[in-house]
C-alpha cells in the first residue's frame, strides 16, 4: 500500500530543530499572551516585574519565536523536498499550506501588534520608568508628592513626536546598559546635571504657558524650635510671581522679548560666575567678583528656562529639619512631645547602613529617649511617641536612600534660597557690569516680608486667618 501523503505544513515546520524551536516559543509566547490578555486589555499591572514579562518579554519570544521559523524552513528545505515526493497532489499540497500560513500570519499580525503596542504603553508608564529600574527608587518616591504626581515621566522627560521617542529610547538602552553592568552614578544624576535636560518649551510650556499673568501669591511656612516645648514660629510672604510684561518674578526672567543665558562652573549648576541678560535691544553682561572674561568664555553656557529655578517641580526631596516643620504643623508629629523638634531631626541625620537598619533604629531611639527622659510622658502618651516614631520613619524613607548614596541636599532645589544658593546664584550681590551695575539683591523685587519668624503674626489676623494654630 502507498504511504499516507504527508501534510506539507508538517514537513516544513518539522524538516529543522530551528524551525520546532521557533514554533515553540511562538506556542509559548503565544498562550502567555491568552493569559495576559486581561492585563493587556487594561493596559497596566500592580506589578512592575509583572509588567516587564508582559508587555517586554513575552514580545521578545514571541518575534524570537518568528524569525527562526523561516530560518529554518531555508535550513530544512532539501529534506522538505525528500518528504514531500509524489504519490501526493504538489500543488493543492502547497495550496494548503500557503494557505495556512496566510491566516497564521494574520494572527501573529494581530497578536505582535498588540504586543508591540502594550510595549510601548508601558515602557510609557511611571511604573516602568520608577518601579521596573530599581535606581530610579528616589525620583519615583519624590514623585509620588503633589503638584505633578498624576503626570506621567514621558511627559515631561521624551520630547513629543517621533524623534523625541527614538532619543528617549536611545537614553534609556544606554542607561539599561548601565544598569545592567553596575557602572551608573550613585547618586543618580539630575537633569540639570547630567544634560539631559528637555526644553521647557516642549514640557512644561505644554500647560503653564510662558506669558500668563499671576497675581501675588500669600505664602505661610511654620517652623519649630529646638526647645523643649517647640516653640512654634510663623514666617508670611507675599511672593510677586508676576509674568508678561506686569514684571515680577516671572516677567523679569521669562517675559517678552527676555532672555537670559549663563555660564556655570560646575556640573549641577551651583555656581555661576558669568551671566547675560537681554530685553529687547538692550543686553548686558554680568561677572561675579574674582571672574575674568576669558575664565567665564572657557565655561560651558545655557539659556535659561523654568527648570533653571524649577529644578525639583515633579521630585521634591526636602531637608530633616523642614520636614519635621511640616509634619509638626500638620499634626503627624504632636508638638506638644517635649524635644520632640530636636530629637527627631538628630534621628533623621544619623547615620543607617539601610532602610531596615533605620526603620528598626528610628522609632525605637525615639522611644528610648522618652522612655529615658521622660518616663511620664512615656507613661501617659506612648502611642503619640510611637506616632511620631513612624512618622520620622515615613520622612526618612521619603528623603534618603542609602544604598544609592541620596541623603540630605543632595539634589538642590533652585526656588527660593533658603537651603540652597537658588536665587543667589545670580542675585548675590557680586554680579556686576563693567560698569559697576549689580544683579539686585533687594529682597523686595520677588517677595514683601509681612512677618518672619513671629510666635503670633498680626499680619494673620488682619488677613482674616486669625491666631496662628498652637
Amino acid at each position: 500500500m502507498p504511504d499516507h501523503p504527508k501534510q506539507p505544513v508538517i514537513v516544513l515546520l518539522t524538516s529543522h530543530w530551528v524551525t520546532m524551536a521557533g514554533v515553540a516559543l511562538v506556542t509559548l509566547a503565544g498562550f502567555s499572551w491568552l493569559f495576559a490578555l486581561p492585563a493587556n486589555i487594561r493596559g497596566n499591572v500592580s506589578n512592575p516585574y509583572i509588567g516587564l514579562l508582559t508587555f517586554i518579554a513575552i514580545p521578545v519570544v514571541f518575534f524570537a519565536g518568528l524569525a527562526l521559523i523561516p530560518i529554518g524552513i531555508a535550513l530544512g528545505r532539501r529534506k522538505a523536498a525528500e518528504a514531500l515526493n509524489p504519490p501526493i497532489d504538489r500543488r493543492a499540497a502547497w495550496r494548503r499550506a500557503g494557505m495556512f500560513f496566510a491566516i497564521m500570519t494574520m494572527a501573529n499580525l494581530v497578536i505582535g501588534s498588540q504586543l508591540t503596542y502594550r510595549a510601548v504603553e508601558h515602557m510609557e508608564t511611571n511604573q516602568f520608568c520608577g518601579q521596573s529600574c530599581h535606581v530610579m527608587k528616589p525620583e519615583f518616591t519624590a514623585h509620588l508628592l503633589p503638584p505633578h504626581q498624576q503626570i506621567a515621566c514621558a511627559t515631561c522627560h521624551i520630547v513629543p513626536g517621533a524623534t523625541g521617542w527614538i532619543r528617549a529610547k536611545m537614553a534609556g538602552t544606554n542607561q539599561l546598559l548601565a544598569v545592567t553592568f553596575n557602572t551608573f552614578p550613585r547618586p543618580i544624576e539630575s537633569g540639570l546635571e547630567s544634560n539631559r535636560l528637555v526644553s521647557s518649551a516642549d514640557t512644561c510650556e505644554q500647560c503653564h504657558a510662558r506669558g500668563k499673568v499671576i497675581g501675588p501669591r500669600l505664602r505661610m511656612h511654620s517652623s519649630f524650635k529646638d526647645d523643649e516645648i517647640n516653640t512654634r514660629t510663623e514666617t508670611v510672604l507675599m511672593m510677586l510671581v508676576g509674568g508678561g510684561n506686569t514684571g515680577g518674578i516671572h516677567g523679569a526672567h521669562m517675559g517678552p522679548g527676555v532672555r537670559i543665558r549663563y555660564a556655570a562652573s560646575d556640573k549641577k549648576r551651583q555656581t555661576i560666575p558669568w551671566v547675560e541678560y537681554s530685553n529687547g535691544g538692550a543686553t548686558r553682561t554680568y561677572l561675579a567678583d574674582g571672574t575674568t572674561p576669558d575664565a567665564a568664555r572657557a565655561l560651558p553656557t545655557f539659556e535659561m528656562q523654568c527648570v533653571d529655578c524649577h529644578n525639583r517641580a515633579a521630585h521634591s526631596f526636602e531637608l530633616a529639619e523642614h520636614a519635621v516643620d511640616h509634619a509638626m504643623a500638620t499634626a503627624q508629629i504632636s508638638a506638644t512631645l517635649p524635644f520632640v523638634k530636636k530629637t527627631g531631626v538628630e534621628l533623621l541625620k544619623a547615620t543607617y547602613s539601610s532602610e531596615d537598619d533605620a526603620a528598626q533604629k528610628i522609632p525605637a531611639r525615639l522611644n528610648t529617649f522618652y522612655q529615658q527622659k521622660y518616663g511620664d510622658i512615656w507613661a501617659k502618651r506612648s502611642n503619640d511617641v510611637q506616632l511620631a516614631g513612624q512618622a520620622l520613619l515615613a520622612i526618612y524613607r521619603s528623603n534618603v536612600f542609602p544604598d544609592l548614596k541620596v541623603t540630605w541636599g543632595t539634589y538642590p532645589n533652585n526656588v527660593g534660597h533658603i537651603d540652597d544658593p537658588g536665587c543667589f546664584r545670580c542675585h548675590d550681590g557680586g554680579h556686576s557690569t563693567a560698569d559697576k551695575k549689580v544683579i539686585t539683591q533687594d529682597c523686595s523685587t520677588c517677595h514683601q516680608m509681612l512677618a518672619t519668624d513671629e510666635a503670633d503674626p498680626a499680619i494673620l489676623k488682619t488677613l482674616g486667618l486669625g491666631e496662628a494654630p498652637k
